[in-house]
């Protein structure tokens, strides 16, 4: 895609394996998704690499449920992920969010400039995707589950509650 798209994907995935796969290599690869109302599946089944079809091929899927909770799951994984060539396309496993300010450029008046801040990424140790694996990511709690700022305070988290001038509350 154009830079847009590159510099987003770059930063914004929810990633149980990102690499240079070729679903149309065979009529038996498919990319897969289901909703059921409290969880979205994707899953992507005996899907090859580019070009390194002789590998075997590759059966995973993502699963986020409506609670929050993501949960990779790697049923085929033909060669360890650090044999994997990041030369064509990057090789990652995670998540990772972002967000673009448009900011108007110094030395155009009419154009914007795109920054695109990444602030949270969470990377797996490729060496733990393996055949019949999975890994599990749990939400922290936030203040935000709370209805009272007497249910803030008195909370058995960590946090620092204090006044949101936007809510309107603590």
């Amino acid at each position: 895609g154009d830079v847009i798209h590159r510099m987003l994907t770059a930063t914004q995935y929810v990633a149980p394996l990102m690499a240079n796969f070729n679903p149309s290599f065979s009529r038996n690869s498919t990319v897969q998704y289901m909703d059921n109302g409290t969880a979205f599946v994707v899953q992507w089944d005996k899907v090859y690499l580019q070009g390194k079809e002789d590998m075997g091929s590759f059966t995973f899927q993502a699963a986020l449920h409506s609670t929050g909770r993501i949960v990779f799951g790697y049923k085929e994984i033909p060669v360890p992920v650090l044999q994997i060539s990041a030369t064509q396309h990057p090789v990652k496993a995670g998540l990772s969010d972002a967000f673009m300010v448009l900011n108007p450029s110094p030395d155009v008046p009419e154009s914007r400039r795109r920054t695109i801040y990444e602030y949270h990424r969470v990377e797996l140790d490729t060496s733990k995707i393996t055949n019949m694996s999975a890994v599990e990511f749990t939400p922290l709690p936030t203040c935000l589950q709370h209805q009272s700022c007497e249910m803030c305070v008195s909370s058995e988290l960590t946090f620092n509650c204090s006044w949101c001038h936007v809510l309107q509350r603590y």
